[in-house]
């Protein structure tokens, strides 16, 4: 349970020292129940005092970090059942299965292919993180021979499956540098994967058959000083594997049963027959509380839905994704280019600056900050008012770069256009077409 303020103020200096920017411990204390600080701000706060803050402060369900580089992926982390009630923070993370009998030239392209999926939303690139490289024959040296090639060719980091310690073993020797998921502990082999995780500082996962089998098994493994695990509860269908996801999750934010409170790894791979049933169930695990899901393949017309739908899941609902406002030039404008105006809601800039370069039509985009909202919704709310946008047009500097004084507006707010006019004399004010799609035409017809 997170502590108050009153609470975490016992634990602090009293020193009132104002380093940590604010007039007293007190107000610091309050600031770090309210996560408006960090407890790194204090430079004065003792060791002891610094362990029970962050053991106490600590998310109920865990953050594991996974990998390094640019794909360097944390699960866990999350602090709430609904993401309305504030936010879900790390999102889904998808793996690739590959076979560990896979030869080194059709491994080299799959990997190609798959790092080839990267797609481009609302200034974000999507795509893939992690290979799950999985141990087929119990070949020590097929096995290390393929993780050293995924990890030293390739963007992605890996998840290491095997049961078998020594197999393990030596693939960590060959890409422990990458910082690999050890996938998995078991009841039969948890001392070995225990020790093999604890001596390269490695995350683990956990498998048993039941929630139950899993307590036993963290309760076991952090008894040893592990504490970056991952959990698989061994369900290998729908609906009993999301009953386990949810209850897990429940209790550890309800009940701080800190025994479950780690993120998951689920297997669609394992669930369905074929890639479409198997994208259903993953898509599943993304809203419901999958941290890791393990795919077949990454194939373009599965993954990027599912890819979409993170993005959907894992955006802040209470903070609208923007972008700074200001002057957007476009297919290198001139002084004779065509101007644009809208508001600063990324979907809508992302849109209309697509369907701007598509036109190859060189021209400015004006972005008005509206706190996110689109269009529609800006106007009505009155964050897209005429005289405002007029203003905005004005102070903007746009007068500097043009010679013909006429700004295009959105379709969907021809209403403020009169109010415009009064703000910009002499400036011709022009209703642009309700839909981004019709942009291109419209300016080549201008």
């Amino acid at each position: 349970m997170a502590l108050t303020g009153i609470q975490i103020f016992k634990l602090l200096p009293k020193t009132n020292c104002k380093e940590c920017g604010v007039p007293t411990c007190l107000a610091f204390a309050m600031n770090l129940a309210s996560s408006k600080a960090e407890l790194d701000s204090c430079p004065y706060v003792s060791d002891e005092a610094r362990a029970q803050l962050a053991e106490a402060s600590a998310p109920p369900i865990r953050p594991v970090v996974i990998g390094k580089g640019v794909r360097k992926v944390t699960v866990g982390g999350e602090t709430v059942l609904y993401r309305h009630e504030k936010t879900f923070f790390n999102p889904t993370a998808f793996a690739g299965l590959l076979a560990s009998d896979l030869s080194a030239a059709d491994a080299e392209a799959k990997l190609k292919v798959w790092n080839a999926i990267q797609y481009e939303r609302v200034g974000l690139n999507l795509r893939p993180e992690l290979v799950a490289l999985k141990d087929v024959n119990g070949d020590k040296a097929a096995f290390a021979a393929l993780a050293k090639q995924v990890a030293e060719t390739s963007e992605f980091n890996l998840v290491l499956m095997t049961e078998d310690a020594g197999v393990m073993a030596a693939a960590v020797e060959a890409c422990g540098f990458k910082r690999p998921l050890l996938y998995a502990a078991t009841a039969a082999n948890v001392d070995a994967m225990g020790k093999l995780a604890k001596d390269n500082d490695l995350p683990l996962a956990v498998k048993a058959d039941s929630i139950d089998g899993v307590i036993a098994l963290t309760d076991k493994l952090t008894a040893m000083g592990l504490k970056d695990l991952v959990i698989d509860s061994g369900a290998r269908e729908l609906k009993p594997a999301l009953a386990d996801l949810i209850g897990m999750r429940r209790s550890a934010l309800k009940d701080g049963n800190r025994a479950v409170g780690f993120p998951t790894i689920v297997f669609p791979c394992e669930m369905a027959g074929n890639l479409d049933v198997e994208t259903i169930v993953a898509a599943t695990f993304v809203a419901k509380y999958g941290g890791i899901v393990v795919l077949s393949d990454f194939a373009g017309e599965s993954l990027f839905p599912l890819l979409l739908e993170r993005l959907n899941i894992f955006t802040d609902p209470q903070r609208p994704m923007t972008v700074t406002e200001g002057i957007y030039e476009i297919n290198n404008p001139n002084e004779n280019s065509p101007v644009m105006v809208t508001t600063n809601f990324a979907l809508t800039y992302f849109i209309v600056s697509g369907e701007i370069e598509a036109s190859r039509v060189p021209s400015y985009l004006l972005i008005k900050d509206s706190e996110g909202l689109s269009v529609m919704t800006a106007w009505a709310a009155g964050k897209f008012a005429g005289d405002d946008v007029g203003m905005f047009v004005k102070k903007s500097g746009i007068e500097e770069k043009i010679k013909n004084k006429e700004v295009i507006i959105p379709g969907y707010a021809a209403a403020i256009a009169g109010d415009m006019e009064e703000e910009l004399p002499g400036w011709k004010i022009t209703v642009g077409p309700r839909e981004a799609a019709h942009l291109p035409a419209f300016l080549k017809s201008k």
